[in-house]
């Protein structure tokens, strides 16, 4: 008789469940909730205003997705409880949430329901960059070890520069918090009933590792005197290796999914580094793109070496006994959605209309016929920021090229290389510096829905790339950690070596590197190099100043 696990995908628009066999990774049914929230960018739901840069969610859309799609899945399966021996929960990082002294979120709470600060600022969240260059500036100062690891940059992404912000702009929320905390780990303690933190959240997003721990006290306190106690106050809690198991299911939780008082819960990991493990890449030297609305690139390595501006250098971070790595680009599906959403024109529209197309396949149709460079334009990927290799989020996009004659897919097409550039630039960062990068692995939507893209990603890296076929692989990752966590005598397994090797299907599409391809992108990313060099290092001011304008 089968045994079943469920993966619970936490992403930016909406949480998906994902139910499947234990013994072969065999996907039997899925479900996708979106977010009633979605992202806050400009408003609380009560028309409170937000300034720029801000991301914020609702924590009730993580409860819901909770509620609603685990018990579908039991239900479209017609899967009995009890045959379910584990659950894993993968949630997008870092992902702030500053939670009361009762363990609920201070936005439920009427007294602060109307303060930006006191709700869940998401990833993409970037309006604490001047306290994470304050972070970066106090640890060159005082010559911390721990920016090492971070490719001697903060990113406004993390929580402890999200939590400075708190503290600066909002020091009355600041005291009302009990505990700042990853959405992943406080979804956890909510399936589990116990606050522990995942070594995986913590150690690429709060800047701690297995050797040293946090920060030191004395770091924090010259960061801020009021920061004095923070880690032994509001970023409390035991820290968990990732692959563990974190707990079980309570009684209240077990009603909410459909699920067995007992089953076994593992520890949170970062939405993206689930498709590690889902990918089956679980080898040094095999990269992972996990490409949504943004891209995360994962790398496993036998042995830590300094990497420019990378997210985290974190020994047993994604797969046990290997150091791995975390870069990133802010903007991939997004960008492409911000052309076609907000560029793309009415004629356009039309066309595809006309032929009973999207707007993304049409564009790639017409954009396909084109040689590298042919189009004359090059961009800069920075629609949201610059992630890796510059780690600057007041960074923006550049177009440059265009001339009276540039067409709508032309432009297309040089926006699906910039993004394909910026992965690039990110590969030699770590071949720069001596880590090797055999094989590249695409998870996530995109790689399954333009073949243009991967075809271009794998000329400009000159590398085959190949494309997982499961249909949530990200889900399928934080199942596979589930099983971890049951356990081999339940039906699960004692290591995500195991798990992978069992539930992960080796039958994969790849893109090989076409030869004139490479040769002529080699010249075209040269170009690349050249604005990415002036605006992101010679004259970042530029950007800078125009976006503080803006502000």
């Amino acid at each position: 008789m089968h045994k079943y696990v469920v993966g619970v995908d936490f992403g930016t628009e909406s949480g998906r469940a994902l139910l499947v066999e234990a013994d072969t990774g065999k996907e039997l049914a899925t479900h996708v909730t979106p977010y009633e929230h979605g992202v806050l960018t400009t408003a609380l739901p009560s028309g409170t205003k937000l300034p720029q840069d801000w991301a914020l969610q609702h924590p009730h859309d993580y409860l819901h997705v909770l509620k609603t799609a685990v018990p579908a899945v039991l239900e479209r399966a017609s899967v009995v409880k009890e045959d379910v021996i584990g659950i894993g929960i993968a949630f997008t990082s870092s992902t702030v949430l500053p939670l009361a002294s009762n363990g609920e979120p201070l936005c439920f709470l009427d007294d602060y329901k109307e303060e930006p600060h006191s709700w869940v600022k998401l990833w993409k969240h970037h309006a604490a960059q001047a306290e994470a260059d304050e972070i970066t500036a106090l640890a060159q100062a005082r010559r911390e070890p721990f920016l090492q690891r971070y490719g001697g940059k903060i990113s406004s992404e993390w929580l402890v520069p999200k939590v400075l912000q708190v503290l600066r702009e909002a020091p009355h929320i600041y005291e009302a918090t009990d505990l700042f905390i990853e959405a992943g780990d406080w979804i956890v303690s909510r399936l589990t009933g116990s606050l522990l933190r995942s070594s995986n959240l913590a150690g690429y997003k709060a800047l701690w590792s297995k050797d040293e721990g946090y920060p030191s006290q004395a770091f924090f306190t010259a960061l801020d005197p009021a920061m004095e106690s923070i880690l032994s106050t509001k970023m409390r809690g035991e820290v968990l290796p990732i692959g563990e198991k974190a707990g079980e299911l309570t009684e209240e939780a077990a009603q909410w999914l459909g699920l067995a008082q007992g089953t076994a819960v593992a520890v949170a990991v970062i939405d993206a580094h689930a498709g590690v493990a889902a990918a089956g890449a679980v080898h040094p030297g095999q990269l992972v793109l996990a490409m949504g609305t943004s891209t995360c690139h994962m790398l496993l390595a036998e042995h830590p070496e300094p990497v420019v501006g990378v997210c985290g250098m974190v020994d047993d971070g994604i797969i046990p006994g290997y150091v791995s790595y975390e870069t990133g680009q802010a903007a991939v599906g997004d960008l492409f959605g911000w052309y076609v959403e907000q560029a793309a024109s009415h004629e356009v529209r039309d066309e595809a209309e006309k032929e009973g197309k999207s707007l993304h396949e049409w564009l790639s149709e017409k954009a396909a016929v084109y040689l590298p460079g042919e189009t004359g334009l090059v961009a800069l990927d920075w629609w949201n920021g610059n992630r890796s290799v510059l780690v600057d989020a007041s960074l923006t996009g550049a177009l440059i090229g265009l001339t009276l004659a540039t067409k709508p897919e032309e432009i297309y097409r040089a926006l699906l290389e910039a993004t394909a550039f910026g992965t690039k630039r990110i590969i030699d960062s770590f071949t720069d510096a001596g880590i090797a990068v055999d094989e590249l692995y695409a998870v996530g939507g995109l790689p399954e829905r333009n073949e243009l893209l991967m075809q271009i990603y794998a000329d400009v890296t000159n590398r085959e790339i190949f494309i997982s076929h499961a249909k949530q692989t990200t889900a399928l990752g934080a199942a596979l950690y589930g099983a971890v966590a049951a356990g081999g005598e339940r039906g699960g397994y004692d290591s995500i070596f195991a798990a992978a090797h069992n539930m992960v299907s080796s039958t994969r599409t790849s893109y090989k590197p076409q030869p004139d391809h490479v040769a002529r992108y080699e010249e075209l990313y040269l170009y690349y190099l050249e604005l990415h060099d002036f605006f992101g290092k010679e004259r970042p001011s530029l950007m800078h100043g125009l976006k503080e304008m803006k502000s």
